[in-house]
């Protein structure tokens, strides 16, 4: 679908053809087929017959009428539910000003569902993404990420969950959900968690366009407008991670000429704005970080001061392990390598860090900055060989032989 060059059209309209099509028909699982079905045909005919007028309206119709289709290969039942609906024609053209993706994206983000499936459903119903571009973006088989969607789809459906925006009750919840598998998407699509190359950017790409749809849906929500500040920021220096051969450059060596200084601009804008507006959150504390760090004219005129405090805060808001471990790399940077590495012991013994590579990294590169090249060698050794990603793997096995 991406190679036709129309894939950037398809993916904005599928949600609203997802969403239009569930809303005059119900059943998100059957329609959710159909409108893929109608997305393949799109991808297959538009380059050849030319883009139709009324590109969205065609997709609902070719949509509707596969979705009619399955209704006449079913049971008897079927037929007579079938029947009933006949007499009333599928409208062509989606309900004028209903825009459905933020049900979509609640919806596909449901208590019911495991993150692994949450990340694969979004993609597919609000991404508009194939199953096998979801497979090769997380480097996993096609049957896996198939066998993930329709399990996921079994269990909405036997949730009894409504395409309806849930209640006030349930809503803080649930966007949390849908921040949370956004920010996972990007995350791998930042930094792959395995495989040759360091940066999946179809994966980042789609987790920022998703996020500005979420910011566009709910405008007065900080920590939307934190999350999408934070990918953008974040995004921003992906230019600069990588030499032309692919191999990694950390962050104090990155040629910061080479940042996107309209990506840093509206991410400033962003957080700073939310900051001083909404409650503060943890991806609007993320984000200020990532601003000090683009605000810094070089390596050397980072605030580590602010930063420590922001990860002081954020420790407090939501504590975990990785948060910890950049809050020692912070606190190294301010108290010294000596402070950092008392710290490091006691995180380390958290089970979720056990046997993590980025615990070595740490620990290797605050020994470096303590003056002990030989430990230090030592446990970027040691990283190298526990992480699945090849550039971080050579990097590190650079550091352990200089």
């Amino acid at each position: 679908m991406t190679d036709t060059g129309i894939g950037p059209l398809l993916r904005e309209l599928a949600p609203q053809v997802l969403g239009a099509l569930v809303r005059h028909h119900g059943g998100f699982d059957a329609c959710e087929d159909a409108v893929q079905e109608a997305l393949l045909a799109a991808a297959t005919r538009w380059p050849a017959d030319g883009l139709p007028d009324n590109p969205k309206g065609w997709l609902v119709t070719v949509a509707s009428r596969r979705r009619i289709e399955m209704w006449r290969a079913d049971t008897a039942r079927r037929r007579r539910e079938e029947t009933a609906f006949a007499l009333t024609a599928p409208d062509p053209e989606p309900a004028p000003g209903v825009d459905d993706t933020l049900t979509l994206l609640l919806l596909c983000c449901h208590p019911s569902l495991t993150p692994p499936s949450r990340v694969a459903l979004t993609l597919r119903a609000v991404g508009g993404l194939t199953t096998a571009e979801i497979a090769r973006a997380f480097l996993v088989p096609e049957p896996t990420v198939a066998q993930r969607i329709s399990r996921a789809k079994q269990r909405i459906k036997a949730a009894g969950a409504r395409f309806d925006l849930p209640p006030d009750g349930e809503r803080v919840e649930r966007l949390d959900a849908v921040r949370h598998v956004l920010y996972l998407v990007f995350t791998e699509g930042h930094t792959a968690s395995s495989g040759d190359h360091l940066h999946r950017v179809d994966l980042s790409g789609e987790a920022v366009r998703l996020a500005r749809e979420l910011h566009t849906r709910l405008p007065d929500d900080g920590e939307a407008a934190g999350l999408l500040a934070l990918m953008l920021l974040t995004d921003a220096r992906r230019p600069a991670r990588t030499r032309p051969d692919g191999s990694l450059v950390p962050l104090a060596e990155q040629d910061r000429t080479r940042w996107d200084a309209d990506m840093i601009a509206e991410g400033t804008r962003l957080v700073r704005h939310a900051l001083t507006t909404t409650a503060i959150g943890p991806y609007q504390l993320q984000a200020a970080i990532a601003a000090l760090h683009a605000e810094a004219r070089d390596a050397a005129d980072t605030d580590w001061r602010q930063i420590l405090a922001l990860y002081d805060l954020l420790h407090t808001v939501t504590p975990g392990p990785m948060v910890a471990l950049n809050r020692i790399v912070a606190a190294a940077m301010v108290h010294g390598p000596a402070a950092g590495l008392a710290r490091l012991d006691d995180a380390a013994a958290d089970p979720a860090l056990a046997g993590h590579h980025r615990v070595d990294a740490v620990r290797a590169h605050l020994l470096d900055l303590a003056g002990d090249h030989e430990k230090a060698r030592e446990h970027y050794a040691k990283a190298a060989r526990t992480t699945l990603s090849l550039p971080e793997r050579r990097y590190l096995e650079a550091r352990a032989k200089s």
